[in-house]
């Protein structure tokens, strides 16, 4: 499958980005920027990488919510 919808290519995108940010909580590490700060800069979330999970969980949420109406 193909995604070439610009509103599904951002959901994916955001979906890969929570699951980079959960591999940084249990301790992986990478050169460049984390993806907690990816994420706080992007969407403007503040907090530790916990609380960004669960306030980006609900952004995710959301938009599928809004995708699937």
């Amino acid at each position: 499958m193909v995604i070439t919808e610009p509103n599904l290519i951002l959901l994916f995108r955001m979906k890969a980005l929570r699951s980079g940010l959960k591999l940084e909580i249990k301790g992986l590490r990478r050169s460049g920027r984390s993806f907690c700060t990816i994420i706080k800069k992007e969407w403007g979330l503040k907090g530790s990488r916990e609380s960004v999970l669960e306030q980006f969980d609900a952004i995710i949420n959301h938009e599928t919510t809004k995708l699937e109406q």
